[in-house]
């Protein structure tokens, strides 16, 4: 039985060898037919063809696909082939070493052939992160579809954001003259090829923020679920159910079970006495009172577990996030690149709206009964007992702390990149 099964592995995983190398071949060859049917058999790029932009673009997104796809189809050829390996080392009977045939020279010829191809782009599409990697800057040809592409090929965003380019002038005045002196440029013909670039440049930019944005939050989220799950039935709950003396973490909890069951007793006492309910013996009442301790134990030690779940799920969380941030230092300047210019590029109400909107909120008059909930709800949700001291030296302290580093960043920053809003903020705010 176990040998059949063995057997059964084996070859699953040879096929699954076979058909992955397959996909990386056929992917392969689809490249190699693009670059004879519309590239004179040579690398696809914007030199050997005289397509325009647009066209070029579907060709080497093709071409980015392709090529993706060979990588992992190779990986997961050499993992399985390893696993192969192992599986075959492990057998004793020598005779079953033979019964699976890689067709080695097949092997070796289709390798070829991915080498072939992929060798010609030096693995530049192999990156499937958030980078985007363009082909070789070409030499300029006589054409004018294939003049630009010197500056077409260096997508790279700017890094440069709003808030680093302050000058003495106002930049609206800076930015007026700078397009007068472009129209009037003999070369103004460039200006429209200027002005795509500054959009592909807008949109990578744009796609390479929301992703980034998208990671921070999905992939923290999913590991905090992850772990509270795993940690719990592995640890937590065993723990709980071994010891169930253990139903409160803290005397909060505790005070009100006390005043939780206090209140079904009253409660049972006004509907007898009301002649809602027939009236309860000692026995009776107390066989209730028992039944509803034991649900509010139930309760509480759920309470109690979740909350020891949630202290170790968060730090794992948080150690992704942090993660994240320090493998991730180039996405961060483009995201903070992206949001300067996103907060900069609106209109002085609108920044004078979201400016009154997060100080009322966060350290306006009525910010301290929101410190209030959020510090309550970050004490249940770990477990803590709630300390009414820090709680108001907290309120005390951080909302002015926060208010006083809103009105350096409005002098320091604001006031010079975009004097107006500061303006309007200050009229809306006096209003």
């Amino acid at each position: 039985m176990f040998n059949r099964i063995f057997r059964s592995t084996k070859r699953w995983i040879s096929n699954s060898s076979q058909n992955a190398l397959e996909e990386a071949y056929q992917k392969a060859l689809a490249i190699k037919k693009i670059e004879e049917e519309h590239f004179n058999s040579q690398k696809i790029d914007p030199k050997n063809c005289n397509y325009g932009d647009r066209v070029y673009e579907y060709f080497e997104q093709e071409l980015k696909s392709n090529l993706q796809i060979i990588n992992l189809k190779i990986n997961q050829f050499k993992t399985s082939k390893s696993v192969h390996h192992f599986l075959d080392n492990s057998l004793k009977n020598n005779k079953n070493l033979q019964e699976i045939d890689y067709q080695k020279d097949i092997i070796l010829e289709r390798l070829k052939v991915i080498d072939e191809i992929i060798n010609k782009y030096n693995g530049n599409y192999y990156d499937t992160s958030l980078k985007i990697v363009k082909p070789e800057k070409s030499q300029q040809k006589s054409t004018p579809i294939t003049k630009k592409n010197s500056s077409e090929n260096n997508l790279e965003p700017s890094i440069e954001t709003v808030s680093d380019k302050t000058s003495v002038l106002p930049r609206s005045f800076l930015r007026t003259l700078d397009r007068i002196k472009q129209e009037i440029d003999p070369k103004s013909a460039d200006i429209e090829q200027n002005v795509i670039n500054k959009f592909r440049k807008s949109r990578y930019k744009t796609a390479i923020s929301v992703k980034f944005l998208l990671l921070l939050i999905i992939v923290p989220l999913l590991v905090h679920n992850l772990s509270k799950i795993t940690l719990g039935k592995i640890f937590v709950d065993p723990y709980f159910t071994k010891n169930e003396q253990i139903i409160f973490i803290n005397q909060d909890l505790e005070e009100e079970a006390l005043i939780e069951l206090k209140t079904f007793e009253e409660h049972l006492n006004l509907k007898s006495l009301m002649g809602l309910s027939p009236n309860l013996s000692s026995e009776e009442k107390e066989d209730k009172m028992k039944e509803k301790a034991k649900e509010i134990a139930d309760n509480y030690r759920n309470e109690s577990s979740n909350a020891v779940k949630n202290i170790f799920a968060d730090l794992l969380s948080f150690s992704a996030f942090v993660i994240i941030l320090v493998l991730s230092k180039r996405e961060i300047a483009i995201l903070k690149s992206f949001i300067d210019e996103t907060v900069y590029g609106l209109s002085d109400s609108a920044k004078a709206f979201l400016i009154i909107l997060f100080t009322d909120m966060f350290v306006g008059f009525h910010s301290p009964h929101g410190w209030e909930v959020i510090l309550e709800s970050v004490a249940r949700h770990f477990g803590l007992p709630e300390n009414r001291d820090f709680n108001f030296l907290f309120i005390a302290t951080f909302p002015v702390i926060l208010d006083t580093v809103l009105k350096y960043w409005i002098f320091r920053y604001l006031n010079r990149i975009s004097p107006s809003a500061v303006a309007t903020y200050k009229n809306m705010n006096e209003s």
